[in-house]
């Protein structure tokens, strides 16, 4: 008896220290799990770090390009570009800038702010006399720019529009809009009287360069020097490709609600009925990408034919949609479903769609040729043949595969049944033109994508993927042939001309394959909005 009382109080001995055990490893796990938690300043001090390096290291002089390898050898913004040069269109130095201000709503750091305005700096020093920017400009001078211009931007065979300087601004794929909002965004911020200059540059530049119809056109100041193939220089055309026209509208109404300028209010108008006026008249009423001066749709670039386009004449119906809710005049409204029905009308076939589209005729989309001829309706299609700028030309061709638009058009014609359903009071409720509306205050974000919701292993994995702490790695979207002299007039025969370059000459961009890993502005936005999100939705 007296040895199972022992044993029994052995076993209750166990079992107290298995329960401390257990105890102590749960306290253990616990703190561990505590010390491995990602703390706010941590992913704070992370995203600065990477900040400065960006502002600091990848950037000249606060401009900024696309894609750099990580050793800063080469650099991308459109095309290759030199250390010494900054890119104004999509992920370059506005939208660098707008970021900058983001972080600095998101996080009420002034550092971001002081950051923002280094750009900013950058902006005003490459913006052209005249008022407006370039598609790109060089810290080392225009000596350096036109070198430029004349070896890498001269052999891009597909992007003719840098194969020759022209010494002016340019209003293609928001050059010159997007640098002026964030200007006008960052001198609004505090008021500061050192970025007046460059806006009233700039508004100028607007109006010197508005025709008297309301349009404008690509290139400013006018310049007629470059003929391409024989064909007239396109660049002082009316021009509503690649937003033109629409940026423009909408920059000086951005102007006129910000700054109260009631003078623009005239320019402002006559845009908008220059989208109604270059309507063109039954069969084929619709739209062009640009305009001579005697108002007929013409060519620009070799593979943008004198053509009706369908893409344009959904995008220009979209447009007097909007007009009309600014001015509430239904003269906007009136020949719209006769535009929507041309493009419709020019239907690609379900049997086409199946060989030569792709999975973008889905989900309401049609597939319709892009280029349609004038008088006969028939699709128009460009094929390169030739290896380099030299010897490559642009056919023009009738038949399929080419450059294909992919429109909602059921979505547009809802927009506009709504707009009749509605009066003109509810139409017009946020015109800026309405003296019940609102001023208008810049968005505390808009480069900064919040929308996401990452995981607490996300945003470890995004820390530790940082470089040294300060920059992050991934695929560049595009590569080039390296400049090595003017090509030949000797076609090479194993060029697959469907590549988006050709031979070794060739200095247009295309995808690498395999990737190439570098440091991307676009990646750097993406993965500082993945932590921003992370702290803003805990």
């Amino acid at each position: 008896m007296e040895n199972l009382n022992k044993l029994s109080a052995m076993m209750k001995r166990i079992l107290k220290l298995t329960i401390i055990l257990v105890i102590i490893s749960a306290l253990n796990a616990a703190v561990s799990g505590q010390n491995n938690k990602i703390t706010d300043v941590e992913i704070l001090k992370s995203i600065k770090k990477a900040t400065i390096y960006m502002i600091e290291k990848v950037s000249y002089k606060g401009g900024f390009v696309w894609d750099y390898l990580p050793d800063f050898s080469r650099q991308w913004g459109e095309m290759e570009a030199y250390r010494t040069m900054a890119w104004t269109q999509s992920d370059g130095t506005p939208a660098m800038g707008e970021f900058f201000l983001d972080l600095y709503h998101a996080t009420g750091d002034e550092f971001y702010y002081q950051t923002a305005e280094k750009v900013a700096s950058a902006l005003i020093w490459g913006q052209n006399p005249a008022g407006g920017w370039n598609y790109c400009f060089d810290f080392a001078g225009e000596s350096s720019l036109k070198h430029w211009y004349n070896t890498i931007g001269k052999n891009g065979w597909r992007l003719e529009e840098f194969q020759h300087y022209y010494g002016n601004a340019t209003y293609d794929d928001d050059a010159t809009a997007s640098p002026a909002r964030f200007l006008l965004r960052i001198y609004t911020e505090k008021n500061d009287p050192k970025y007046r200059p460059s806006i009233d540059k700039t508004i100028q530049f607007l109006l010197d360069s508005q025709y008297p119809i309301g349009g404008w056109p690509q290139r400013y100041p006018l310049k007629f020097e470059y003929s391409k193939n024989g064909a007239p220089d396109y660049s002082s055309y009316i021009t509503f490709n690649d937003g033109v026209h629409k940026n423009n509208v909408n920059l000086l109404i951005l102007y006129y609600r910000v700054l109260g300028l009631q003078n623009l209010a005239d320019p402002i108008l006559r845009g908008m009925n220059c989208v109604l006026t270059l309507q063109q008249g039954s069969p084929q009423p619709g739209w062009g990408d640009q305009y001579t001066l005697d108002y007929k749709p013409n060519h620009a670039r070799s593979y943008e034919p004198r053509s009706m386009n369908t893409r344009q004449t959904a995008e220009s119906a979209e447009n007097l949609m909007d007009y009309y809710q600014i001015t509430g005049e239904t003269k906007f409204l009136s020949r719209i479903p006769e535009a929507l029905d041309w493009v419709e009308s020019t239907r690609l076939s379900d049997m086409d769609v199946a060989k030569y589209g792709s999975n973008k005729a889905k989900d309401g989309n049609i597939a319709c040729p892009m280029y349609v001829e004038i008088g006969t309706n028939r699709g128009l299609y460009t094929y390169k043949v030739g290896s380099n700028v030299l010897n490559g030309r642009y056919v023009l061709s009738y038949s399929l595969p080419g450059k294909l638009a992919y429109l909602n058009i059921k979505k547009i014609r809802e927009r506009y049944n709504q707009l009749k359903s509605n009066t003109v009071e509810q139409a017009t409720v946020n015109s800026p033109f309405n003296t019940m509306s609102k001023a208008y205050i810049f968005p505390d974000y808009t480069e900064l994508n919040l929308k996401k919701k990452p995981t607490q292993q996300e945003v470890a994995k995004l820390l530790g993927d940082l470089v040294n702490g300060e920059y992050w790695l991934s695929p560049i979207a595009a590569t080039s042939n390296p400049y090595i002299g003017d090509g030949s007039m000797e076609i090479v025969s194993n060029v697959n001309v469907d590549r988006q370059a050709g031979d070794k000459y060739d200095t247009s961009p295309f995808t690498p394959d395999p990737e190439i890993m570098g440091i991307t502005t676009k990646s750097f936005m993406q993965n500082v909005s993945l932590l921003i999100a992370y702290l803003k939705n805990k």
